[in-house]
């Protein structure tokens, strides 16, 4: 029950309905209890929550990547976020409750900027990842200094490899080095391409998953 200590103009304390009365510092307030909700984890709620931790186990290990695929849709929000909104809203799939990354569909480069041509991987020598391309300089806005951004995802340990600035679009291989630790692991594998000059990249492309030795 509330109680009014001094009259009518008085403060006021305790609670009457959803009104709350009080004094701080000898300062009369009064403030209205928030209203509960029902059910404050419905199958809705729920499932965004996984289908965010699904997306964002996905993201945090290959910020660095992000931070350069995103960067032109960083626009009144960080790079990480953007890719957050991308990847949720077009690259998650599952039953619930079990949601996954649809790989193919979660672009970690997002732009326009020619992509690749013809790009292949292989994972048969020990240690090492060897990503193979097309040259389609004269194809779009590509042209033949473009450096390729390659990324080698471990879901299982957490943990990427990238390459920011790697070998020239009209060179057509790079070899990545990966650590011992891998060998057995099933890595994602991805690249896209970026400007000589760093301002514009292309969407990425998805690789496919592979067997690390």
């Amino acid at each position: 029950m509330g109680k009014i200590s001094q009259g009518i103009l008085g403060g006021f304390s305790g609670k009457v309905g959803n009104v709350i009365g009080g004094s701080w510092k000898g300062i009369d307030y009064i403030r209205i209890k928030p209203t509960s909700v029902a059910n404050p984890r419905t199958k809705g709620q729920v499932n965004q929550r996984t289908k965010f931790t699904a997306t964002l186990e996905f993201l945090q290990p290959i910020q660095p990547f992000i931070k350069v695929g995103y960067k032109n849709l960083a626009i009144k929000q960080t790079a990480f976020n953007a890719a957050m909104s991308y990847v949720l809203n077009n690259a998650i799939t599952g039953i619930e409750p079990d949601f996954v990354v649809d790989y193919p569909n979660a672009l970690v480069s997002k732009g326009t900027l020619s992509g690749a041509l013809n790009p292949t991987v292989d994972l048969t020598s020990p240690n090492e990842v060897t990503f193979n391309w097309d040259d389609n300089s004269d194809q779009g806005n590509a042209n033949l200094t473009d450096k390729s951004m390659l990324l080698i995802y471990n879901p299982s340990q957490k943990e990427s490899i990238s390459v920011l600035s790697g070998a020239a679009r009209n060179v057509g291989t790079e070899v990545i080095s990966i650590p011992a630790t891998y060998a057995g692991d099933t890595v994602e594998l991805f690249m896209a391409f970026i400007s000589e000059d760093g301002y514009k990249v292309s969407n990425s492309v998805y690789l496919g998953s592979g067997v690390a030795n």
